[in-house]
């Protein structure tokens, strides 16, 4: 494994403390933006992108093929990253709206800058996911929780794009100041959830937005929880499954969102849908259980292969391929 990738540590660690800064904002400035504190917006996306590139300094540890490509994607994600974050704060300090605003000439001039900053970080996104996703691990379980994580994170990425589009009441105001919102049924800036401010009257598209980007975070994490048990089969096979799970729990909080349902206020189609998909993963996790772990692992002898050659062990430590009836295991295969 090699070092950390140096830009995207760093950027971490102004992500950390813009965090700080924040939260003493929200402890010593009363002032409220569109029913949130002005410094919350700042705190979540501090802790969300410094969890996004300490998790990205660490994938691009693992390659072994392209290392200049991976460094300057890398570097792109640092910049990207780090550019939206303190354009967020920056605005925040001013007591003004960071996404959506049109009202003022600097107000627009900035909102233009981060969604640029946010195409590039998409790009670079993509580029350096094909790049990790070509890379084996040693444990089959990792690498395909990275590969799935990283496939998972990438659309709540891209779920972004869905805040953008203006609302009926914007395209039927030619002179409105704000163009896109959060919130589905309901105008933004109504009753929240404390600090994470998605809507509790209407849908929100911070929801799938933010389960999705994170997977590649709790993907991973699975696999650590994992690691007491010993079938390396049965490991891959519960990756796949909580992937799978991962990927329908998205689904299910985007088509939420999308129908103007508060996520703490699901209706009955909702609540079915989770039940399915909770009743899904929990029987497939079962049967990742139950199910033959299959044919041994290449490399390791196997007391018969299937073309009726056995690998027995010779005094010397090499294997020998033998027919049946020879050799010291015939005598314990059945005549």
């Amino acid at each position: 494994m090699t070092r950390l990738h140096r830009p995207l540590v760093y950027s971490s660690v102004i992500m950390a403390v813009v965090a700080v800064v924040s939260l003493a904002g929200l402890l010593l400035d009363d002032r409220m933006l569109d029913g949130m504190p002005v410094w919350a917006k700042p705190l979540k996306f501090a802790v969300s992108f410094g969890l996004y590139t300490l998790t990205w300094a660490w994938l691009l540890s693992l390659r072994r093929r392209a290392p200049r490509a991976g460094r300057r994607l890398g570097t792109v994600l640092a910049v990207a990253g780090t550019a939206e974050v303190l354009l967020i704060t920056a605005q925040a300090a001013r007591g003004r709206r960071s996404h959506f605003n049109f009202a003022t000439p600097l107000d627009s001039a900035l909102y233009s800058i981060m969604g640029l900053t946010v195409v590039i970080l998409m790009i670079a996104n993509i580029a350096a996911a094909v790049l990790v996703l070509r890379e084996r691990q040693g444990d089959p379980a990792q690498t395909w929780a990275i590969r799935l994580g990283l496939v998972i994170s990438t659309v709540g990425i891209g779920l972004g794009y869905l805040m953008t589009v203006p609302t009926a009441a914007q395209l039927a105001d030619v002179a409105g100041t704000v163009i896109g919102a959060h919130s589905v049924g309901v105008p933004d800036g109504g009753p929240g959830l404390p600090l994470a401010g998605w809507s509790t009257v209407g849908g929100d598209l911070r929801v799938p937005h933010f389960v999705g980007m994170h997977a590649i975070q709790v993907l991973p994490l699975v696999v650590m929880a994992l690691a007491p048990l010993r079938g390396e089969t049965v490991r891959l096979r519960l990756v796949f499954v909580a992937g799978g799970g991962y990927a329908g729990l998205v689904a299910l909080v985007t088509w939420q969102a999308l129908r103007a349902q508060p996520l703490l206020r699901p209706d009955a189609a909702t609540l079915v849908a989770a039940a399915a998909l909770l009743a899904g993963v929990a029987v497939a996790t079962l049967l990742s259980f139950r199910l033959p772990a299959g044919a041994p692992p290449a490399g390791r002898p196997a007391a018969q292969t299937s073309a009726g050659v056995l690998a027995a062990q010779t005094p010397g430590g090499n294997l020998t391929a033998q027919p049946p009836g020879e050799g010291p295991a015939a005598e314990r295969l059945p005549a």
